[in-house]
């Protein structure tokens, strides 16, 4: 995949807000799903976009919330947006993660050097960057799709 391509497809994803990240359920690619919005007077609907990191090696997910927040955010009423939305610590029950400063691509690494001889295919590493949690993957391609609500 052309770097240029990956470059301006993951900078598209700034400043918008995951909805959910993980592997898919075939275990071998990972999905990061992406709420857009545009400025309403745009007229531009939202939606809910795919990306999919395929052939995905590696998957590290760490947070990006300070020990000090967590502490003050271990109380279970704040996984529900309507009983913590009122109660002091980060409010979990959002259900979303704000991607700033957003998805960079990383430069080339032993890893993605590695895993491009063994399998003879080019190999990427993308740091995914909210407010919530820091997402880093080794993959070979990116795909990009529009997906239902739910």
């Amino acid at each position: 995949m052309d770097t240029a391509v990956l470059e301006q497809m993951l900078d598209e994803t700034f400043d918008h807000a995951v909805v959910h990240h993980g592997y898919t359920n075939y275990m071998r690619d990972y999905e990061v799903i992406v709420y857009v919005t545009a400025d309403p007077r745009t007229g531009i609907a939202p939606s809910h976009l795919r990306y999919l990191f395929r052939y995905c090696v590696e998957a590290r997910c760490e947070t990006s919330v300070s020990a000090e927040t967590w502490r003050a955010s271990l109380d279970d009423r704040l996984i529900d947006h309507e009983a913590g939305v009122d109660l002091d610590g980060y409010v979990w029950g959002v259900k979303w993660h704000a991607l700033d400063p957003g998805a960079k691509l990383l430069p080339a690494s032993a890893a993605t050097r590695r895993w491009s001889k063994a399998l003879g295919i080019d190999f990427h590493e993308v740091r995914i960057e909210t407010n919530a949690h820091n997402v880093t993957l080794l993959f070979s391609d990116l795909q990009v799709s529009e997906v239902p609500v739910g």
